[in-house]
């Protein structure tokens, strides 16, 4: 598959190209340009320049709550449980990172090429390009292998602390925890971006800005898509051993349980942790990339200065949303502590929730200050304006997750609504309300989401410095708004991982059982430890950790799909700027245009198949999974062996590996394809791609929530394992298991490499247009896209009937179960050489 991946590339290096190039044309103006009478006359290079303290003070407070979880106590039966989860993860990251060492050869020839053959680029400045593509894939695999280091630190610790009687701590480390990870990422993104603008030359840093988006993209895609694959095989692999023989939630028995938990990692924290950082970069590269086509001094309206003190803006804002988000954590702390801490009982969900609205508020307040003092000179009250768009970002990223509680929390109604259909209907009425409770979901959000955007372009519409375009602008500045408070929404989502780890660390430590246990922890720790309120506690915080994974899912997809709107823009303007021979311009997006009609249809059309293939990949795995862990478990002993873990671990990674490189492919050659038949049409597939994934990624999030969360109550409020009530929702929560975890999360960064992407292989299919039409030749670009679609579908084709469950005749396993059990991890349609060890 390797081969042809790369043979699909070569094959877009055939085709005869002219010169051409719009990432080397976005020359970034210079910053000394902009001077801010509000803060003594600095201009805006010595601005971002003083910036970075605010930005390494960050780092520092990170890594000191790093190092202060890592010297809590915990027993050691808790550490070496943790200790053997990361070296499994650490395994599992490895064998990703050669993954994408292939992924960046095939991006980095067409990359390359581009810039060499086509732009005329000399050799040190692609190679500049290239380095920034590598630092942007670098950033996405390091900030990701930092969160499951910290996480598999916090887990234990989280796990010992619920011995204690007071639960505050089992709310509070994995807190900690998720704001280190939140503050690294939004840092080094900050560092690495604001070295493009303060260092590298304005000639070169805009195509070094668009390298850099697709480094790190292409990083989250790859680690994005497979974690979220690999961790629900497991998940549904050990899942359903608890219906199978009535074992516990993670039973050290089960040789999915190990798995389980790495995947816990490699899905929800490995995957958001790099998706965050994509999104965060990709809607900066955005906003900068409006701001040059704009005001650049090759823009629709050139004003260069314009330009540099809109960049410098956004980005003292970006840093100062650094300090914002530790003074709201600090406070909500304090807050917490002093109304917790003594409590026996308390909703975990409460100082989360308080959290992200003092987060909000603060940085609302803020964003309306720094704006005033460096931008209030700008005519037509742009200051304020500015600031409202802003803000309309800042207050999704704090509404939105009140909604999603709404239709996932524990004590929402429609979680309720669940288990009582559950408890009379078995799992076929549990799936069809969290159904409901996904659908209603889709709806109440996405009505948010275009109110707020509402707001934002009616503030901006009628200022004419903006051109034809302020409703772009306006939408670029809302998705920077949605991460305005990054480093919270971030924390809040890490919070989930670790929660979940805790519980099954506590269950497979098997410390309960160790002999004289409490008299050892009295004496070396200095407290009576209480394990069934220590259970509980996890259980019942695993809940909050389920609802507030689900409140950052939206907020994510929520920026790609409107930071997407500025990217898409671009191809816009490269259309209307190219005029062929007849005085025509390319640009012909309107809703009565065949092409730009089948273009919508077609990118929803590419959303349910990727929803498809990603759920296929996860349904197979599951199965190989299921089928080795029933033949393989053994509960007469005290706990699973060793090498079967390692053969489940090995199963997810296969299968996870298989089904992403059908899914890049796809990917890849559809855009290749789409962009050749016809740029219009292709503006139209993305645009369509966007909406449509939003909605399903809504959708499937929070169906697979109330799915989660369903479980959740039958297990730890009303307290009935092992029951049909149980099994009811153990099946509805295996079938959100992918829903919510893999297909939904993973949309976010299709939709974004397929802009950023699609926005090189537009330029390309414009230059074989022109070519055409200056030559009077035939246009080989519609015929270079069918090769590509059929590519392309034999990779969607080879993503069902490659990965599929294989078909066994009517009787067969009755009367010979032994001859159905394959050797584990093998595939039954191409072997895909797995290391794991």
């Amino acid at each position: 598959m390797k081969k042809a991946l790369l043979l699909l590339v070569f094959g877009v290096l055939c085709a005869p190209f002219a010169t051409f190039a719009s990432e080397a044309d976005l020359v970034v103006p210079d910053l000394r340009q902009s001077v801010f009478d509000g803060i003594g006359g600095m201009n805006g290079w010595d601005l971002l320049l003083y910036g970075i303290i605010i930005i390494v003070l960050g780092l520092l407070f990170g890594m000191v709550q790093f190092n202060r979880i890592k010297k809590l106590p915990t027993h050691k039966s808790m550490a070496k449980v943790s200790n053997i989860i990361y070296e499994t993860c650490k395994t599992y990251l490895l064998q990703q990172g050669k993954f994408l060492i292939i992924l960046f050869v095939i991006i980095g020839v067409a990359i390359g090429y581009y810039f060499l053959a086509l732009a005329h680029l000399s050799i040190p400045k692609t190679l500049l390009i290239l380095l920034w593509t590598v630092l942007g894939i670098l950033g996405s695999y390091g900030v990701a292998w930092f969160g499951i280091r910290i996480n598999t630190y916090a887990n234990s610790r989280t796990s010992f602390a619920a011995l204690k009687k007071k639960p505050f701590d089992v709310m509070s480390i994995p807190l900690q925890a998720g704001m280190s990870v939140g503050l690294l990422l939004i840092c080094v993104e900050l560092i690495m971006m604001i070295a493009i603008l303060l260092f590298i030359p304005g000639e070169s840093a805009g195509a070094c800005f668009v390298g850099f988006a697709i480094g790190e993209s292409l990083g989250a895609s790859a680690l994005r898509i497979a974690g979220g694959i690999f961790t629900k095989i497991a998940d549904i692999g050990a899942d359903l051993m608890k219906i199978v023989f009535k074992i516990g939630e993670d039973d050290p028995r089960n040789p999915g349980v190990i798995a389980d938990c790495t995947g816990d990692n490699a899905g929800d924290s490995v995957g958001p942790t790099a998706d965050g950082f994509e999104t965060y970069g990709v809607t900066g590269v955005a906003l900068i990339t409006f701001i040059i086509l704009m005001f650049g001094e090759t823009g629709l309206i050139p004003n260069v200065g314009f330009a540099s003190t809109l960049i410098v803006w956004i980005f003292a804002m970006r840093v100062l949303m650094i300090f914002t988000s530790v003074l709201a954590y600090l406070v909500n702390q304090a807050i917490a502590k002093a109304k917790y801490s003594k409590k026996d009982s308390f909703d975990f969900e409460a100082p989360l929730t308080a959290l992200v609205w003092i987060t909000s508020i603060i940085s609302i307040v803020v964003t309306y200050a720094l704006s005033y003092v460096l931008i209030s000179d700008l005519p037509n009250g742009l200051w304020w304006k500015l600031s409202t768009i802003i803000s309309c970002g800042t207050l999704a990223a704090a509404i939105i997750p009140e909604f999603t509680k709404a239709f996932t929390s524990s004590n929402s109604r429609h979680v309720g609504e669940v288990v009582s259909a559950s408890r009379e209907g078995g799992a076929s009425l549990t799936i069809l309300s969290g159904m409901v409770a996904g659908n209603f979901s889709a709806f109440w959000k996405g009505m948010v989401m275009m109110a707020l955007m509402a707001v934002a372009f009616y503030t901006v519409q009628d200022i004419d410095v903006f051109g034809e375009y302020p409703g772009i602008f306006a939408f670029g500045l809302v998705a920077f708004g949605f991460l305005g408070m990054g480093p919270v929404t971030i924390a809040v989502d890490s919070y989930g991982p670790v929660t979940d780890n805790a519980q099954s660390v506590f269950e497979l430590s098997q410390i309960e059982s160790i002999p004289n246990i409490s008299e050892e922890i009295e004496k070396d720790f200095g407290f009576a430890p209480n394990f069934e309120t220590g259970k509980h506690n996890l259980e019942d915080n695993d809940s909050a950790g389920n609802t507030f994974k689900a409140t950052a899912k939206p907020v994510l997809i929520g920026t790609a799909v409107i930071g997407a709107t500025t990217m898409i823009f671009a191809i816009i303007l490269l259309l209307k700027g190219t005029i062929l021979s007849n005085g025509q311009s390319l640009l012909q997006i309107e809703l009565t245009d065949p092409s730009v009609i089948l273009g919508l249809i077609t990118g929803g059309a590419v959303i349910y198949w990727f929803s498809g293939a990603s759920m296929q990949a996860v349904t197979t795995g599951a199965y190989r999974a299921v089928e080795y862990i029933k033949k393989n478990i053994n509960l007469d002993k005290a706990e699973a062996d060793i090498e079967d873990s390692k053969n489940v671990v090995k199963i997810c990674t296969q299968y996870a590996q298989s089904g992403m490189w059908n899914i890049f492919a796809v990917i890849l050659s559809l855009t290749l394809a789409f962009a050749f038949f016809s740029p219009n049409f292709f503006v139209a597939y993305l645009i369509s791609i966007a909406i449509f994934g939003l909605f399903q990624a809504m959708y499937m999030a929070n169906a697979g929530g109330a799915w989660d969360n369903a479980k959740k109550v039958v297990e730890v409020d009303l307290k009935e394992k092992n029951t049909a009530l149980h099994d009811a929702t153990i099946v509805g929560d295996t079938v959100g298991d992918p829903y919510k975890d893999t297909s939904s999360v993973a949309l976010n960064p299709i939709i974004k490499f397929s802009t950023l992407f699609g926005l090189l292989a537009a330029e390309i299919a414009i230059e074989l247009i022109i070519h055409a039409d200056k030559t009077g030749e035939a246009n080989m670009a519609p015929y270079i896209g069918g090769v590509f679609l059929l590519i392309g579908l034999f990779f969607v084709y080879r993503s069902f009937y490659g990965m599929r469950i294989p078909d066994k005749p009517i009787g067969e396993e009755k009367s010979n179960p032994e001859a159905n059990a394959e050797e584990p991890g093998a595939n039954h349609q191409e072997d895909v050489k797995v290391n794991a060890n």
